[in-house]
């Protein structure tokens, strides 16, 4: 579908999906879903920008019509917003940082990640849509037009008048200095935001169960404490915030109202409990303890074959679901090595996850040539994961168990966790990387996603014994290693893999047998030895690492392979994973 409209010099196209890393031209807010684009001027638009009125008569400025334009309409090419102050254009937009491990995604899709860092790096200075009265030289940006401007804000107990002249003054109601024409009340003296006048009095957040009630300030004996639930920072309770008085729960104003965190379906439809649909079919059963039936062979969404329930574990196996050491009982097929946790094999088909506003679909990334890295622990993956096509939003299997964000306790730490909003990623105390983290509300612990869903418990190729994980060093020798790699553990303080047994330690990387040997970061998340088919030979392919003995060059391009290729047994041969896609 195609529409001529008057910011653009061709027709528009309607795209129903819209992948991640968009934003729209005419608001300067992330699209999700559909929109109009322009691929030749790389021009793009909500629907609802689209269909903003060209004219429009406006209560803060009733006297003349507003003009819409998609620049300003003066000649030095500048324009202020005249109730919030803010310039109508978006400022110089950086490309997005490099991935800190290398990218496993097939050549297709590295083109299209290239192409979009370098379109980021050409939008310098764009103007937004602005409303303009020529007479008046009054200007309003989009934000300030779809405000709700009421004379009874939900902000205040009494009646609020728009104070129209441009003036400096400080918000009662969030405590934040600013330029604008506020809303004034005649009776106590408060002034207020437009933006804040205009806050819904309730919203429901993912991270939380309950609605969220707006309350202007939070006086109890622990307000000198409080700490916003959602990014983990302190909170001045003498202003407004949002606050669930059932669990005690408080978060900053623009921490709930966060376009990325706010529920969608709240206050349109009643939600319901979580999507069980199952993964799988009953093919046959048994009364096992209790009288309870189980099933003993399935057949999976995900699997071309039937899968047997086994009691006993025979050889180490790595689960296909979450890529991890397999514990009885499981699921097997007879027919090849595919195997199933008993409970990966349970996962629902669609999930909620409080990390993410739309459902999730369970997906396996095999036999197609298909890498996903989880937005939460950032590892890449070729077994199970939750992912939203709407907006290319991934968890694997193991973070995607973890959906208490505001309460988690682990056996690593005396305290409980909280998860933080905050984007910039900070250093992890159990493993130095760096990434989106759990903060400790009383120390300087943090924990990363990679850590806190690391599993307890695992088994080592055919080592006798389970490893637990430590959290502390195992002796005071002072000298410690890793007795897999037999290289130094770097820090005492971060955590291992340990066979109090055998007193043997592992690094983390080394217990998952997934060291990288060009610092590319470990492999946890991927199963070695899983077989694909490519269009570019005529055998199967198995995805294989590289050891320290090195690679032979890709049979198809001839530059050698690094790290990972895919391998044909048949013809000893190795393929790049761009070179298969």
């Amino acid at each position: 579908m195609e529409l001529q409209h008057f910011s653009d010099d061709h027709p528009l196209i309607f795209s129903a999906v819209t992948a991640s890393g968009f934003t729209c031209d005419g608001c300067d807010e992330s699209i999700k879903g559909s929109r109009y684009c322009c691929r030749k001027c790389d021009f793009d638009l909500h629907p609802s920008c689209v269909e903003l009125p060209r004219e429009l008569q406006h209560p803060i400025h009733s006297k003349h019509p507003l003009i819409l334009h998609k620049t300003p309409p003066y000649d030095g090419k500048t324009c202020t917003c005249s109730v919030c102050n803010s310039p109508c254009k978006r400022f110089v937009i950086r490309p997005p940082p490099r991935p800190r491990v290398a990218p496993l995604f097939p050549r297709g899709a590295m083109v299209r990640l290239r192409k979009f860092w370098n379109l980021t790096e050409k939008k310098k200075d764009k103007f937004l849509f602005v409303y303009n009265c020529n007479i008046c030289k009054f200007n309003l940006d989009i934000k300030c037009a779809s405000l709700r401007f009421i004379p009874g804000a939900e902000t205040h107990d009494h009646p609020l008048t728009h104070f129209r002249k441009l003036i400096s003054f400080t918000c009662d109601f969030c405590g934040k200095e600013g330029m604008g024409m506020p809303y004034l009340c005649g009776i106590c003296g408060f002034w207020v935001h437009c933006t804040c006048a205009s806050l819904p009095r309730m919203l429901k957040h993912i991270r939380h169960k309950h609605p969220l009630n707006l309350t202007y300030s939070l006086q109890d004996n622990y307000s000198k404490h409080r700490l916003c639930q959602v990014c983990v920072k302190k909170v001045d309770t003498n202003y407004g915030v949002y606050y669930c008085s059932s669990c005690d729960y408080v978060a900053h104003l623009d921490c709930a109202t966060d376009e990325n965190g706010i529920d969608e379906n709240f206050m349109q439809e009643s939600k319901g409990e979580e999507p069980t649909e199952s993964s799988y079919i009953v093919k046959k059963t048994k009364v096992g303890e209790d009288k309870i039936i189980v099933p003993i062979e399935i057949k999976h969404l995900y699997h071309d074959h039937d899968l047997q329930l086994i009691d006993e574990l025979q050889n180490y196996e790595i689960c296909d679901g979450c890529m991890r050491s397999i514990f009885p009982p499981f699921y097997s097929c007879t027919q090849c090595s595919f195997v199933l946790h008993k409970s990966c094999a349970e996962l629902s088909h669609i999930k909620q996850h409080p990390l993410h506003q739309h459902p999730l679909t369970l997906e396996l990334s095999r036999p197609q040539f298909r890498w996903y890295r989880c937005h939460a622990c950032q590892f890449q993956s070729n077994g199970f994961i939750y992912n939203c096509h709407k907006c290319d939003f991934v968890l694997d299997v193991s973070c995607s168990l973890i959906s208490e964000l505001d309460t988690l306790t682990h056996i690593g730490h005396e305290h409980p966790l909280i998860f933080s909003s905050t984007t910039n990623d900070e250093e992890c105390s159990a493993c130095n990387s760096k990434g989106r983290i759990f903060r400790c509300t009383k120390c300087e612990f943090t924990l990363d996603f990679g850590c806190a869903a690391l599993p307890h418990t695992v088994k080592y190729k055919q080592h006798e014994h389970p490893f637990t994980l430590n959290y502390i060093i195992e002796d005071d020798s002072g000298e410690y290693y890793c007795d897999i790699c037999e290289e130094e553990r770097d820090h005492p303080k971060h955590w291992f893999y340990y066979c109090k047994e055998c007193s043997y330690s592992a690094h983390l990387k080394c217990i998952f047998e997934k060291p990288s040997y060009y610092s590319w970061g470990d492999h946890r998340n991927i199963k070695f030895g899983s077989t694909y088919i490519s269009t570019v030979h005529q055998h199967p392919l198995t995805i294989v690492q590289e050891t320290k003995d090195g690679f032979r060059h890709c049979n198809r391009c001839g530059n050698p392979c690094h790290d990972i290729a895919y391998a044909c047994a048949t013809c000893n041969i190795n393929f790049h994973d761009s070179c298969v896609s």
